[in-house]
Protein backbone atom coordinates (compact mmCIF):
# COMPACT_ATOMS: atom_id res chain seq x y z
CA UNK A 1 0.00 0.00 0.00
CA UNK A 2 1.40 3.45 -1.11
CA UNK A 3 1.70 6.80 1.01
CA UNK A 4 -1.25 8.40 -0.80
CA UNK A 5 -3.74 5.00 -0.04
CA UNK A 6 -2.64 5.33 3.68
CA UNK A 7 -3.28 8.67 3.57
CA UNK A 8 -6.52 8.67 2.13
CA UNK A 9 -7.52 5.69 4.44
CA UNK A 10 -5.94 8.29 7.61
CA UNK A 11 -8.27 10.75 5.80
CA UNK A 12 -12.27 9.03 5.74
CA UNK A 13 -11.20 8.15 9.73
CA UNK A 14 -10.68 11.87 10.53
CA UNK A 15 -13.30 13.11 7.75
CA UNK A 16 -15.44 15.41 9.73
CA UNK A 17 -12.94 17.58 11.47
CA UNK A 18 -9.96 17.62 9.02
CA UNK A 19 -11.42 17.49 5.64
CA UNK A 20 -9.91 20.80 4.22
CA UNK A 21 -6.21 19.60 5.91
CA UNK A 22 -6.23 15.90 4.53
CA UNK A 23 -7.62 17.47 0.89
CA UNK A 24 -4.02 19.82 0.69
CA UNK A 25 -2.24 17.01 2.17
CA UNK A 26 -3.06 14.58 -0.80
CA UNK A 27 -2.78 17.26 -3.30
CA UNK A 28 0.70 18.03 -1.85
CA UNK A 29 1.08 13.93 -2.42
CA UNK A 30 -0.38 13.52 -5.85
CA UNK A 31 1.89 16.77 -7.02
CA UNK A 32 4.59 15.28 -5.15
CA UNK A 33 4.25 11.53 -7.27
CA UNK A 34 3.56 13.06 -10.15
CA UNK A 35 6.31 15.96 -11.08
CA UNK A 36 8.27 12.47 -9.93
CA UNK A 37 6.85 10.58 -12.96
CA UNK A 38 7.50 13.70 -15.33
CA UNK A 39 11.23 14.05 -13.85
CA UNK A 40 11.98 10.32 -15.08
CA UNK A 41 10.16 10.78 -18.23
CA UNK A 42 12.67 13.73 -19.04
CA UNK A 43 15.98 11.65 -17.51
CA UNK A 44 14.59 8.79 -19.65
CA UNK A 45 14.33 10.68 -22.84
CA UNK A 46 18.01 11.86 -22.10
CA UNK A 47 19.35 8.28 -21.60
CA UNK A 48 17.50 7.43 -25.01
CA UNK A 49 18.73 9.47 -27.32
CA UNK A 50 22.80 9.39 -25.16
CA UNK A 51 22.07 5.74 -26.20
CA UNK A 52 21.64 6.40 -29.81
CA UNK A 53 23.94 8.70 -30.16
CA UNK A 54 26.62 6.33 -28.32
CA UNK A 55 25.79 3.79 -30.60
CA UNK A 56 25.97 5.32 -33.62
CA UNK A 57 29.25 6.94 -32.78
CA UNK A 58 30.52 3.02 -32.32
CA UNK A 59 28.70 1.59 -35.55
CA UNK A 60 29.90 4.72 -37.54
CA UNK A 61 33.14 3.49 -39.27
CA UNK A 62 34.76 3.61 -42.89
CA UNK A 63 32.47 0.32 -44.24
CA UNK A 64 29.54 2.28 -42.92
CA UNK A 65 30.57 5.52 -44.79
CA UNK A 66 31.19 3.06 -48.22
CA UNK A 67 28.09 1.26 -47.72
CA UNK A 68 26.29 4.59 -48.19
CA UNK A 69 28.02 5.67 -50.92
CA UNK A 70 27.09 2.56 -52.62
CA UNK A 71 23.38 2.77 -52.02
CA UNK A 72 23.72 6.64 -52.62
CA UNK A 73 22.60 7.90 -49.42
CA UNK A 74 25.78 9.12 -48.33
CA UNK A 75 24.21 12.60 -48.69
CA UNK A 76 20.61 12.27 -47.59
CA UNK A 77 21.19 9.82 -44.26
CA UNK A 78 23.55 12.56 -42.57
CA UNK A 79 20.42 15.15 -43.20
CA UNK A 80 17.96 13.13 -42.06
CA UNK A 81 19.61 12.19 -39.13
CA UNK A 82 20.40 15.96 -38.17
CA UNK A 83 16.57 17.01 -38.39
CA UNK A 84 16.22 13.58 -36.12
CA UNK A 85 18.55 14.40 -33.22
CA UNK A 86 16.85 18.20 -33.40
CA UNK A 87 13.56 17.18 -33.26
CA UNK A 88 14.69 14.66 -30.81
CA UNK A 89 15.99 17.37 -28.34
CA UNK A 90 12.93 19.76 -29.14
CA UNK A 91 10.83 17.04 -27.55
CA UNK A 92 13.56 17.03 -24.35
CA UNK A 93 13.03 20.57 -24.16
CA UNK A 94 9.22 19.80 -24.09
CA UNK A 95 9.51 17.60 -20.92
CA UNK A 96 11.90 19.30 -19.24
CA UNK A 97 9.24 22.53 -19.62
CA UNK A 98 6.82 20.07 -18.61
CA UNK A 99 8.62 19.16 -15.77
CA UNK A 100 9.27 23.00 -14.70
CA UNK A 101 5.99 23.77 -14.79
CA UNK A 102 4.14 21.07 -12.85
CA UNK A 103 6.79 21.97 -9.63
CA UNK A 104 5.81 25.19 -10.10
CA UNK A 105 1.73 24.36 -10.03
CA UNK A 106 0.07 25.37 -7.27
CA UNK A 107 -3.97 24.36 -8.04
CA UNK A 108 -5.46 21.49 -9.17
CA UNK A 109 -6.65 22.45 -12.46
CA UNK A 110 -3.36 23.68 -13.35
CA UNK A 111 -1.58 20.22 -12.09
CA UNK A 112 -4.43 18.05 -14.12
CA UNK A 113 -3.76 20.43 -17.46
CA UNK A 114 0.11 19.90 -16.63
CA UNK A 115 -0.67 16.05 -17.01
CA UNK A 116 -2.47 16.56 -19.75
CA UNK A 117 0.17 18.12 -21.77
CA UNK A 118 3.01 15.50 -20.81
CA UNK A 119 0.85 12.50 -21.78
CA UNK A 120 -0.23 14.44 -24.76
CA UNK A 121 4.03 15.32 -25.53
CA UNK A 122 4.52 11.23 -24.26
CA UNK A 123 2.53 10.07 -27.20
CA UNK A 124 3.37 12.48 -29.79
CA UNK A 125 7.30 11.25 -28.96
CA UNK A 126 6.16 7.87 -29.53
CA UNK A 127 4.67 8.14 -32.54
CA UNK A 128 7.37 10.17 -33.91
CA UNK A 129 10.20 7.37 -33.01
CA UNK A 130 7.64 4.90 -34.75
CA UNK A 131 7.50 7.25 -37.60
CA UNK A 132 11.19 7.83 -38.25
CA UNK A 133 11.62 4.18 -37.84
CA UNK A 134 9.25 2.87 -40.98
CA UNK A 135 10.67 6.12 -42.89
CA UNK A 136 14.17 4.89 -42.29
CA UNK A 137 13.31 1.19 -43.02
CA UNK A 138 11.39 2.03 -46.44
CA UNK A 139 14.71 4.57 -47.56
CA UNK A 140 17.50 1.92 -46.61
CA UNK A 141 15.14 -0.82 -48.04
CA UNK A 142 14.57 1.25 -51.46
CA UNK A 143 18.00 2.28 -52.35
CA UNK A 144 19.26 -0.77 -51.44
CA UNK A 145 16.93 -2.91 -53.44
CA UNK A 146 18.03 -0.40 -56.11
CA UNK A 147 21.75 -0.10 -55.84
CA UNK A 148 23.17 -2.42 -54.11
CA UNK A 149 25.40 -4.43 -56.41
CA UNK A 150 25.34 -8.21 -54.41
CA UNK A 151 21.20 -7.95 -53.91
CA UNK A 152 21.01 -7.31 -57.58
CA UNK A 153 22.79 -10.30 -58.22
CA UNK A 154 21.38 -12.36 -56.14
CA UNK A 155 17.99 -11.11 -57.47
CA UNK A 156 18.90 -11.97 -61.09
CA UNK A 157 20.21 -15.68 -60.33
CA UNK A 158 16.75 -16.14 -58.15
CA UNK A 159 14.68 -14.99 -61.08
CA UNK A 160 16.36 -17.49 -63.63
CA UNK A 161 14.90 -20.36 -61.47
CA UNK A 162 11.70 -19.27 -60.56
CA UNK A 163 8.29 -16.54 -61.44
CA UNK A 164 9.90 -12.98 -61.43
CA UNK A 165 6.48 -12.06 -60.34
CA UNK A 166 6.29 -14.74 -57.59
CA UNK A 167 9.57 -13.99 -56.57
CA UNK A 168 9.18 -10.16 -55.91
CA UNK A 169 5.59 -10.63 -54.52
CA UNK A 170 7.50 -13.08 -51.94
CA UNK A 171 10.39 -10.64 -51.43
CA UNK A 172 8.53 -7.62 -50.58
CA UNK A 173 6.02 -9.67 -48.45
CA UNK A 174 8.66 -10.81 -46.24
CA UNK A 175 10.20 -7.41 -46.09
CA UNK A 176 6.68 -5.77 -45.13
CA UNK A 177 6.49 -8.41 -42.14
CA UNK A 178 10.02 -8.05 -41.02
CA UNK A 179 9.54 -4.25 -40.79
CA UNK A 180 6.24 -4.92 -39.26
CA UNK A 181 7.61 -7.37 -36.65
CA UNK A 182 9.92 -4.77 -35.82
CA UNK A 183 8.13 -2.02 -35.59
CA UNK A 184 5.64 -3.57 -33.38
CA UNK A 185 8.68 -4.42 -31.35
CA UNK A 186 9.53 -0.69 -31.08
CA UNK A 187 6.24 -0.06 -29.99
CA UNK A 188 6.08 -2.91 -27.06
CA UNK A 189 9.30 -1.41 -25.40
CA UNK A 190 7.83 2.54 -26.07
CA UNK A 191 4.84 1.12 -24.03
CA UNK A 192 6.25 -0.56 -21.37
CA UNK A 193 8.75 2.09 -21.07
CA UNK A 194 6.83 5.00 -20.99
CA UNK A 195 3.29 3.52 -20.72
CA UNK A 196 4.09 2.31 -16.80
CA UNK A 197 5.00 6.07 -16.08
CA UNK A 198 1.64 7.06 -18.26
CA UNK A 199 -0.71 4.88 -16.17
CA UNK A 200 0.71 6.12 -13.18
CA UNK A 201 0.27 9.80 -14.11
CA UNK A 202 -3.06 8.70 -15.16
CA UNK A 203 -4.16 7.23 -11.71
CA UNK A 204 -3.15 10.83 -10.07
CA UNK A 205 -5.17 12.69 -12.63
CA UNK A 206 -8.35 10.33 -11.71
CA UNK A 207 -7.88 11.24 -7.96
CA UNK A 208 -7.06 14.96 -8.72
CA UNK A 209 -10.17 14.90 -10.07
CA UNK A 210 -12.18 13.82 -6.98
CA UNK A 211 -10.39 16.43 -5.17
CA UNK A 212 -12.62 19.85 -4.62
CA UNK A 213 -9.85 22.50 -3.92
Amino acid sequence: MDELEILKKDWKKKEHSFNQLTERDIYKMLHKRSSSIVKWILIISILEIVFWLSLSFLTTDENYFKTLEVYHLNKIIPVISIINYGILIFFIYLFYKNFKNINTTETVKKLMLTIIKTRKTVKYYVWYNLMMSFISFILVFTFQFKYDPNLNEVIEKATQNVNPNVFYFVLFAVYILSVAVIITLIWLFYKLLYGILLKRLNKNYKELEKLDL
